[in-house]
């Protein structure tokens, strides 16, 4: 695996192409996966609305045991979340090398790009400044108007600013490491070496997306959560 990027140059701007075209294909798959489960939805259901219920029903689960009931308006975000994040993160284990491109660098999963794990962790934390100034109005930046207010009402801004960084380096790093130490196996032994650590890579893919998943959950009900007087 190539630490470069597959870069494509469009004027000013630059885009990594290999992880780029993952990224299309892990929304495609998940957009397929939501139609042909929803399209013929019965009382009776087959495998498939089955597990597509058994998510919902998990993130209902979750919502109202971190939230309230108020907090499955929540569950479409969430959902989403997840479904992509996990398919993005296993599509790292497929053996992209079997594509030979003519370029630098080679297909990988789309959360070993910094860019996209980013781009989400800063999605999340406009979607929950959105409903906690929502719930809150101006007192979910300041509580109080006094100096210990204003310390506090800081403290919390640079923990907001944080937050989006940690979410998406924890993804990032986690991914990538996996990706790197599954290739090197690959190169020294093809067959039977890297194959305890692809499924523990499997592992990891899950639980990061858990991770990334439970960790916007507790954002979203710590800026919607309202005190009791």
């Amino acid at each position: 695996m190539s630490s470069e990027h597959w870069v494509v140059q469009a004027g000013n701007l630059s885009f990594n192409m290999d992880t780029l075209v993952t990224m299309w294909v892990a929304m495609a798959a998940v957009i397929v996966f939501a139609f042909i489960a929803t399209r013929k939805i019965s009382i009776f259901p087959n495998k498939l609305q089955l597990t597509a219920e058994k998510i919902v029903g998990g993130f209902m689960g979750l919502t109202d045991s971190m939230i309230g009931k108020s907090g499955r308006i929540h569950i479409p975000i969430l959902a989403s979340l997840f479904l992509f994040i996990l398919t993005a993160n296993l599509m790292g284990q497929i053996p992209w090398r079997i594509y030979h491109l003519k370029v630098t660098g080679e297909l990988a999963s789309p959360t070993n790009d910094i860019n996209m794990t980013a781009a989400m962790a800063i999605m999340v934390l406009i979607y929950y400044v959105y409903h906690g100034v929502r719930v809150k109005g101006f007192k979910f930046f300041l509580h109080e108007f006094s100096f210990v207010g204003i310390i506090m009402a800081i403290i919390e801004l640079l923990e907001m600013i944080i937050r989006p960084f940690s979410l998406a380096l924890r993804l990032f790093a986690n991914i990538l490491a996996g990706e790197i130490l599954v290739f090197t196996f690959v190169g020294m032994c093809a067959y039977f070496l890297p194959l305890p650590f692809m499924l523990f890579e499997v592992f990891v893919a899950f639980l990061q997306t858990l991770v990334f998943v439970l960790l916007s959950t507790a954002y979203i009900a710590t800026a919607t959560q309202v005190e009791e007087h």
